[in-house]
Parts: C-alpha cells; sequence; structure tokens
C-alpha cells in the first residue's frame, strides 16, 4: 500500500534527524505534532545531499548528487520517489509550495562544495549561504505559516537571518575539519588557517546581528512553531558564547561543542521561558 510506503519514508527521515543532530532532534520535538514530521522531511533532504558533498570521499561524488538532483526532480513531479528521503520530502515540498527556486538554491550551493574551497568576495559568500542555509529557513517557514502569505512574507527576512547564523556558528565550530579536511574557506577577508583574535571577534559580532533578527522574527512565528525553533535558538545561541570564549587559536585547532547535559539544561530553560511568556 502506497500509505505504508509513505509511512515508512516519514520514519526514515524522522531516523536521520536523530541519528545525524541530538540538539536539532531535541529542538523538533518542541514543534507541534501537525508540522513535526514535515520538518523531519526537510531535515533529511539536506542532509543526505550535505553528506554527499562532506563525507562520501571514496565515490563520486558529482555522480552521485547529479543521480539525487535528478531524482529529486522526477519526485517533486511524480508526487512519488523510491528514495524514502526523496519521497518524504516531495510530500512537505507539494504540500507547502515549498517551490523549485528554494531546493535549487541549496543543490546549487552543494554543487559548489564540489569544486569551489575559498569564498573571497562577500557576494559570493552570502550567496553560498542564501542557498546553503537562508533557504532552508525558508522551506521551514513555508511549514510553519501553513500556507498564510502576508505571515511568511512578513517573516521571511528573519527567517533567512537566522538561517545564516546558524550557519556561520557551524562555519566557526567546524573550522578545523574544513581547512584540513575539506579544505574549504568560507569566511572572506579572514586567514583562517591563522585566526587572529580580532577577525573572531569581528565575526562574532556580525552572527550576534543576525540571531537578533531571527529572535525577533521567533517571536512572532505561530504557536506550534515557536518553542521548537526558539529550542534550537538558545542551544546555537550558547554555542556561540562558547566559541567567543574561547581562544582563536583553540577554535582553529579544536571542534567547539555543548556537552549533552547542557543541552538538556537548555532545553527547560527554554520550554520555562516559553511558558512564561518571555518570547
Amino acid at each position: 500500500m502506497k500509505s505504508l510506503f509513505d509511512k515508512v519514508s516519514r520514519d526514515c527521515s524522522r531516523a536521520v534527524t536523530e541519528n545525524y543532530s541530538t540538539s536539532f532532534s531535541l529542538a523538533s520535538k518542541m514543534l507541534g505534532p501537525t508540522i513535526r514530521q514535515d520538518i523531519h522531511n526537510i531535515y533529511g533532504f539536506v542532509r543526505f545531499a550535505d553528506e554527499i558533498v562532506d563525507t562520501f570521499h571514496d565515490f563520486d561524488k558529482r555522480s552521485l548528487l547529479d543521480r539525487f538532483e535528478k531524482d529529486l526532480t522526477s519526485a517533486i513531479a511524480e508526487k512519488i520517489s523510491l528514495n524514502p528521503i526523496l519521497n518524504s520530502f516531495q510530500e512537505t515540498a507539494n504540500n507547502y509550495d515549498i517551490t523549485p527556486d528554494m531546493y535549487g538554491a541549496f543543490m546549487n550551493s552543494m554543487r559548489l562544495d564540489l569544486d569551489k574551497s575559498v569564498y573571497l568576495t562577500d557576494e559570493e559568500y552570502r550567496n553560498y549561504i542564501y542557498g546553503s542555509a537562508d533557504v532552508v529557513g525558508l522551506m521551514s517557514l513555508k511549514v510553519f505559516v501553513k500556507g498564510n502569505k502576508e505571515l511568511y512574507d512578513d517573516l521571511k527576512e528573519d527567517a533567512m537571518r537566522l538561517g545564516s547564523a546558524f550557519q556561520k556558528v557551524n562555519f566557526l565550530r567546524d573550522l578545523k575539519a574544513d581547512l584540513d579536511t575539506l579544505e574549504r574557506s568560507y569566511f572572506p577577508n579572514t586567514d583562517l588557517h591563522d585566526l587572529s583574535e580580532e577577525d573572531k571577534n569581528r565575526l562574532i559580532e556580525e552572527i550576534k546581528e543576525d540571531f537578533d533578527a531571527g529572535l525577533r522574527g521567533i517571536q512572532r512565528l505561530p504557536i506550534e512553531a515557536k518553542l521548537g525553533v526558539y529550542t534550537a535558538y538558545v542551544y546555537y545561541r550558547r554555542l556561540l558564547t562558547r566559541l567567543e570564549r574561547t581562544p582563536s587559536k583553540e577554535i582553529r585547532n579544536t571542534r567547539i561543542r555543548v556537552p549533552n547535559y547542557e543541552k538538556f539544561f537548555l532545553l527547560s530553560k527554554g520550554y520555562v521561558t516559553y511558558r512564561l511568556n518571555l518570547i
């Protein structure tokens, strides 16, 4: 039965979320039940594409990405895919009018990771972040507002800024792996091989501004989405605080983490803040 296949597909996307990201999995549990699965579906799609370009080093990444993108296009057009991750994503994309320019921009940024290693200009940097992060925020926002175009347009810029903040924090956190393993340098006009305190602080301030805009958007989200997105925001803000307190040389050589016990504390704190109507 198709309904059973669709259920298995959704279960696969949820399993991807739970196995790949403790923090995102915790945040998604705080979403309302009518939108939670759709966010799993989006996460599964973006995670698999990212895996192709970041970790499948012993395989033909370009061929895999080409096949994945071709299957993505077919899945959305035909409303079915034998790839369960794409089958669950097409369901969300078709139900919430997630348009080709959104997932196309994401795939374009993933394709850049196959060839481009250094981002020299602000324009290159912004374009990559738009495709790799901002549109993920926009796809999620489509689900959160459930077709309310006026609310979507009102929250669009803030959703993009929050996506940018998350991505930039990831860039700083993953600096060692990006440089030493993947040989990528995303921040322009910055010597990441010898990151200075001045450059680190400049990047931190830039990310804080994105977070401030993102929080303004969170405050206006529908009730079903607010706590889940705020939980992710609280986690990433704490990670940014840890990065801010870490010497730049250590960031270059160590992946900074938020321990699991602290994640659960942040989850509790975020829930209390939400229940007290402080966001």
